[in-house]
């Protein structure tokens, strides 16, 4: 957050200076009074009243993300490079870890990667006006636990429609149910719905009437 300081006959006066210079309303700005101003004796001695307005500078998403990590990771004694790159078209910043204990940061069924991009996106978002959704990956786990995903869904399925019971799957995150629902959703033969309470909400898979 950077100041300004505008100045006026009065208070008022230096709000209105500092709107017209900002271009904003007095309602968007905030501000402190440095000094009240004085109209002096019959003009002479007067001085003006001072306010200092905050002002908000965009942040570098890259470069806050970057700080907030090297934090937690300076924290966790892990040696971590980043590789970043901003799609600015849906504004999404990709982060990709690399080092030699990703397994650390991944954690049970990418628990503690989830995590870490959750709070990367508190970070990145705390003083931003416009959103940026942060992405991070690390040794391609996404991807290949997308697959793993599509296929423990396919082999389900498979068993359902062999011994005509229900399947009940480990409890999941939303994005990995989603992964689920979305690679039976065109099968003929079987049904997808969750169940249960966050966070140990659950898919299960039945033979469709």
């Amino acid at each position: 957050m950077e100041y300004r300081e505008f100045t006026g006959k009065s208070v008022d006066d230096a709000i209105t200076n500092a709107t017209v210079a900002l271009g904003v309303t007095s309602s968007e700005i905030k501000y402190e009074v440095v000094a009240e101003g004085s109209s002096g004796f019959l003009g002479i001695g007067s001085k003006d009243a001072i306010i200092r307005v905050a002002i908000s500078v965009a942040e570098d998403p890259k470069q806050v993300a970057k700080e907030f990590l090297d934090g937690v990771f300076e924290a966790m004694q892990l040696e971590v490079n980043l590789t970043m790159s901003l799609d600015e078209s849906d504004n999404t910043l990709s982060i990709d870890l690399a080092g030699p204990e990703m397994g650390v940061l991944i954690g049970k069924r990418g628990q503690t990667l989830d995590s870490l991009q959750y709070l990367t996106n508190l970070a990145v978002n705390r003083s931003s006006e416009n959103y940026t959704r942060v992405k991070i990956d690390t040794e391609d786990y996404r991807r290949r636990r997308k697959e793993t995903l599509e296929n423990l869904a396919k082999n389900m399925a498979n068993k359902v429609k062999r011994t005509k019971k229900a399947v009940t799957l480990e409890a999941m995150n939303p994005y990995e149910r989603r992964i689920i629902h979305s690679a039976l959703q065109n099968d003929n033969h079987v049904a997808t719905h969750s169940e249960g309470e966050e966070p140990y909400r659950y898919v299960v898979i039945t033979l469709k009437k």
